[in-house]
């Protein structure tokens, strides 16, 4: 029973600002979302991506596996050595260079999330081998820049932490890749998304940096989130220089307000994006979904 416990920990904890803010109606009917609103569905809140086949990120045999690997790195802005997955696709070369996917995880995730929530590696190999996607190399950081950057405890006390990732993934996150893998190393190879809390740096740091990332997606994305206004101030600029723009959240999430919102502003000031809404909560099977769809979309 506690080995099953532990398993299932890191879910739970990841989902853990969400529960927070999530509470049941009083009548048992259903739940409320952020601010003690009920989850409201409108016309535009709709699956425009079908649920994957099953399988999807199930190891096959017979087709060419990528690598996966935890490195090490000194971090300038946080003062520590920090680790970070990463994955290279199958036949990676320095003769060739590859675009990046930088994968942010959530609140009480850390840089093993990713993989523990939807083995991207296996994912990517799949698509690769049915050519659906581009090869690419995925980096999985540890968005909480602290010194003891370890989900343990009060993991909510850590959101500032969230907050500072910003100068770490710009500062050192990026350029130790771009020094130790060949990449290529411009605005269009380059890809953030993140789920939850991730989901929320994926879309405060890439649409503020859009020099730096052409690519951007929020699955479910957390109360970290900025304002609409806030994220995108010059939706003109915005429009000529977003290559995707991927929203998604489960229509049983109660966050789901935050990307709601989002979506809202976008159609408003005309600014082209997906807005995925599936039968899902916050939850893994979300965020791999989501996934899977949007690695078949980027860089292409």
């Amino acid at each position: 029973m506690m080995e099953r416990f532990n398993r299932l920990l890191p879910a739970l904890l990841g989902g853990l600002l969400a529960l927070t803010l999530i509470t049941p109606e009083s009548s048992g009917q259903g739940r409320r979302g952020p601010g003690s609103r009920p989850i409201v569905l409108g016309p535009d809140d709709k699956q425009v991506y079908p649920d994957p086949p099953a399988g999807i990120n199930a190891k096959r045999e017979g087709i060419p596996h990528g690598q996966l690997e935890m490195i090490s790195y000194e971090s300038k802005s946080v003062g520590a050595t920090r680790k970070m997955n990463v994955y290279t696709p199958p036949g990676y070369s320095k003769d060739k260079k590859y675009p990046v996917l930088y994968l942010l995880h959530g609140i009480g995730g850390d840089e093993t999330e990713w993989q523990r929530f939807a083995t991207p590696n296996l994912l990517l190999d799949n698509l690769l081998a049915d050519g659906k996607a581009v090869p690419m190399i995925i980096v999985m950081p540890n968005g909480r820049a602290q010194k003891d950057d370890r989900a343990t405890g009060d993991v909510m006390r850590s959101a500032p932490a969230f907050t500072a990732f910003e100068e770490d993934l710009l500062r050192d996150v990026i350029p130790t890749i771009e020094s130790r893998y060949s990449v290529a190393a411009d605005r269009e190879h380059r890809a953030l998304a993140g789920l939850s809390m991730g989901g929320g740096q994926s879309l405060n740091f890439g649409l503020a940096h859009l020099d730096t990332f052409a690519w951007i997606g929020g699955f479910s994305s957390a109360p970290n989130t900025k304002r609409p206004a806030e994220l995108m101030p010059d939706p003109e600029v915005a429009k000529k220089q977003l290559k995707l723009l991927w929203l998604s959240c489960g229509n049983k999430d109660g966050l789901i307000g935050i990307s709601q919102g989002v979506h809202a502003y976008l159609k408003e000031k005309d600014v082209a994006h997906v807005w995925n809404v599936d039968s899902n909560a916050h939850d893994p099977t979300h965020w791999r979904n989501n996934l899977y769809h949007f690695m078949q979309q980027i860089f292409r």
